[in-house]
């Protein structure tokens, strides 16, 4: 039966979703044309089908930007009637949020990586010339299969794709989301009068760097295709040696903007999540690792191919598995299968023979193109010569592809288990055991990278090497030495090593550096992304062997309630507001906290005191906030510190529900929640030593002014000004002291923050004192916070190493496309 639903905004939907058939379609065209074109021998039937490929991938791309435009107005505008409005946005959520919303779901993040790679084949069909049409066939078909995931429709019971465009009402069972309201049938029609809002972002998404780091991510994966493209059409035109110059500048190009990416997830894990650092070794982070690590070794294949003329199977075989890594990653992380071993993959939906054929279908490509190829591809059988660049280059892409073999061997661990019926289970703890197996590899990798560059291509003069290595070696161990005495890495032998290995790869690339100022410019961008990743390397090494909890609680025990949840509780303080507590060199205080919801922000006040003058030797807040999130629990959101040689990383452990806390504040009104009071004697000027402050008592003010205070005639009011000295932060207050006809009264005043409460009782004229009684709250009825301090040392040399290693890619791009131009 066909039911009027009320309020429903049908028209953006059928728009979104005609844009997403029409972008199948125009990629599928496109394909077609493209591959025509390369098969036409016919020099106007050839340039007829690239012309119908061209304008057919133009409209691709125009469907693809509607696509995007209609679901960011659905978004914006919070139209629930949407599943993927609904599940992934809020109205609480602000502009740049909204963004992220955007990309959060996995039909969003499809669209992103459509979206890159369209752009890119525009970038393509202007530069690629003769390549044009087997580059953009590959291209195409991968767009093809990009956009058959929004598709959202089913044939022969097969599901195709997953469309953003799917109503709440077809994706949902209403009545079972609320089957009180719904079971009405008139509120089912008007169901989006009682859907007031969508269920917001993920909390740990809830950050600025997921605004800008999946869009550098998914331009990362996307950039993979070129290489990919350049290789399949080398192989199935026969072009056999020239593919290697057009695709270098976007082998460097795709290596440079997913390591961004990847990097920028670290970032976003340091300062977003309270894991206490920034690599995990989840599952998800792996996937993308792994093929980047793979196109570096192609890279460094790629040159010594284009220099030797060798190892051209080592080439085309590395630059493909990257791409098909690539889309084994993006399997892993949409079907589902890391659902129980990683913190942030997708959940499946439905499309797991969808992203196998994706695989399979880019997989069975290459194979057939090197079986058919095989007698006619320039394989050389020359051993290569020991003492040249191009037999080490080779051997360090051996390496890194061993490497890569450890992890996708560990990450895939669930895919065997279902393939296979087996029962392994995945490493307890990821960190140590990935970074056990690792480690060794890094420190291969950074010597090769270092010894390589005093070898030239083909053939090295032995005595020269070996003068200019051991001269090298020896102040690598010197300055090793150094850099393990100051930063403590020491009681560990692969620390100590991956120490001079990246010291070693650092100083060969750094006279490699300087031979380029001095007139080699062809090696300078290979020398500073080699120096920017020895950097990169080493910054992460001391930051995760040296970082130390410096909120140390020497009792082991966390006295507030549910403290059982917080994790090594000898690492965690208990913070009382507006208790000083000393931490090593500073004095922590917690002194406020905002709650805009859902999040509260709390604000820790750190001091370093003068030991001998108490002088305030520095100061500064940081504001780590928390999210008591129903499903998820306590979310954290770290703060840090930056100092130039360490980070001070702080994150909330346990922390009350505000919610329930002012509730419970603002029904207990009396004293009840209040210690015994402490009843003192005092006059102007005295002072008064309590556990929220020190007191100071002021002159009488015998003409108080109170809302809840009427005088009549004859009536005496008198207030007592007082003042509250917490740590140089100044609370005034004044209680009042009432004498109406017989009767005495007093007008109580409370400090929230402090936890006191006073009340001025009497006036002992004869003593010329007054009678002041003062409540304290017990540190149990107290506001609280539990926290986690982490100093991570020199982590700065790890987001440097990044940028050094970026603009060492980016010379590199520059000078290989100034090639290109040339020839």
């Amino acid at each position: 039966m066909d039911i009027q639903f009320t309020g429903e905004t049908l028209l953006p939907g059928k728009v979104g979703q005609f844009f997403i058939v029409l972008a199948f379609a125009a990629a599928l065209l496109s394909t077609i044309s493209y591959f025509f074109a390369t098969r036409s021998k016919d020099q106007a039937d050839q340039s007829s089908w690239t012309r119908m490929g061209r304008i057919s991938y133009g409209i691709n791309v125009l469907s693809i930007i509607g696509i995007g435009a209609t679901l960011f107005y659905l978004i914006l505008n919070h139209y629930n009637e949407y599943y993927y409005v609904y599940s992934h946005s809020s109205k609480a959520l602000p502009v740049y949020y909204i963004i992220s919303a955007f990309w959060e779901g996995q039909e969003g993040s499809f669209w992103l990586w459509a979206f890159w790679q369209a752009v890119l084949g525009i970038v393509l069909i202007r530069t690629c010339k003769s390549w044009e049409s087997g580059v953009m066939t590959v291209v195409g078909l991968s767009q093809v299969f990009l956009t058959s995931m929004l598709l959202g429709v089913q044939i022969f019971g097969e599901r195709i794709g997953s469309s953003p465009f799917i109503l709440l009402r077809d994706a949902v069972n209403l009545q079972e989301m609320a089957p009180v309201v719904f079971a009405d049938p008139e509120n089912f029609k008007n169901y989006l009068k009682f859907i007031t809002d969508g269920r917001g972002l993920n909390p740990l998404l809830q950050n600025y760097w997921m605004v800008i780091h999946p869009p550098t991510l998914f331009l990362g994966f996307a950039s993979m295709i070129v290489p990919f493209a350049y290789v399949i059409t080398g192989l199935w035109q026969k072009r056999y040696k020239e593919w290697v110059k057009p695709a270098m500048p976007w082998a460097l190009f795709a290596v440079m903007i997913l390591g961004t990416g990847i990097i920028m997830g670290s970032f976003w894990a340091y300062e977003a999540l309270n894991f206490g650092g920034f690599w995990a070794w989840d599952p998800v982070e792996n996937a993308s690792l792994i093929p980047w690590l793979t196109l570096i070794g192609a890279v460094h294949v790629m040159i010594a191919f284009k220099n030797t003329g060798h190892a051209f199977f080592t080439s085309i075989a590395l630059v493909l598995v990257s791409f098909i890594l690539v889309l084994y990653a993006s399997f892993l992380t949409r079907s589902g299968i890391l659902g129980e071993t990683s913190v942030h993959s997708f959940t499946d939906l439905g499309m797991f023979g969808h992203l196998i054929l994706y695989n399979v279908v880019f997989l069975f490509i290459p194979v057939v193109l090197i079986i058919c190829r095989w007698k006619e591809l320039p394989i050389t059988n020359k051993e290569e010569e020991t003492y040249s660049r191009e037999f080490w280059m080779f051997i360090g892409a051996l390496v890194v592809t061993v490497a890569c073999i450890q992890v996708i061997f560990s990450t895939s661990v669930p895919v065997f288990n279902k393939a296979f019926g087996t029962n392994f289970a995945p490493p307890i703890d990821a960190i140590k055991y990935y970074n056990q197996w690792q480690a060794p590899f890094a420190i291969l990798i950074t010597m090769i990278s270092g010894f390589s560059q005093f070898l030239k291509y083909k053939r090295t003069d032995t005595r020269k090497f070996y003068s200019s290595l051991i001269a090298t070696l020896v102040i690598a161990i010197v300055v090793t030495g150094a850099f393990v005495y100051i930063t403590d890495v020491y009681g560990n032998l692969m620390y100590i090593l991956l120490s001079f290995s990246c010291m070693f790869a650092i100083l060969s690339n750094a006279r490699i550096l300087v031979q380029g100022f001095s007139g080699k410019g062809k090696l300078v961008g290979a020398a500073v992304a080699h120096i920017g990743f020895a950097l990169l390397l080493v910054g992460a090494l001391v930051a995760a062997a040296t970082s130390k909890p410096v909120s140390l609680n020497a009792a082991n025990f966390i006295p507030v309630k549910d403290f059982e949840k917080v994790e090594k509780p000898g690492e965690n303080m208990v913070l009382y507001k507006n208790e000083p507590k000393k931490m090593g060199r500073f004095t922590v205080t917690y002194t406020n906290d905002t709650t805009i919801a859902p999040n509260t922000f709390y604000t820790l006040n750190f001091k370093v005191l003068d030991e001998k003058s108490g002088a305030v030797k520095e100061n500064f807040d940081l504001n780590p906030r928390v999210q008591i999130n129903e499903k998820m629990g306590l979310i954290a959101s770290p703060d840090t510190k930056h100092y130039l040689t360490y980070d001070m990383y702080t994150h909330i452990t346990s922390a009350p529900d505000k919610k329930d806390s002012h509730a419970e504040s603002d029904a207990q009104s009396d004293e009840e929640n209040y210690k015994k009071p402490r009843i003192v004697n005092v006059s102007t000027g005295d002072t008064l030593h309590t556990s929220s402050g020190i007191i100071h008592i002021k002159d009488l003010n015998f003409k108080p002014v109170a809302k809840s205070l009427a005088l009549a005639e004859g009536d005496l009011a008198v207030g007592l000004p007082l003042e509250i000295d917490l740590n140089g932060k100044i609370y005034k207050t004044e209680p009042i002291f009432l004498v109406k006809g017989n009767n005495t009264f007093d007008f109580a005043r409370n400090i929230p923050e402090l936890g006191l409460r006073l009340r001025f009782t009497k006036i002992l004229p004869d003593q010329k004192k007054v009678e002041l009684q003062v409540f304290e709250k017990p540190q149990q009825s107290k506001d609280w916070v539990v926290f986690k301090a982490i100093e991570f040392p020199y982590i700065n040399l790890y987001w440097v190493g990044l940028i050094v290693m970026v603009v060492g890619f980016l010379i590199s791009i520059v000078r290989r496309q100034k090639e290109n131009v040339k020839n």
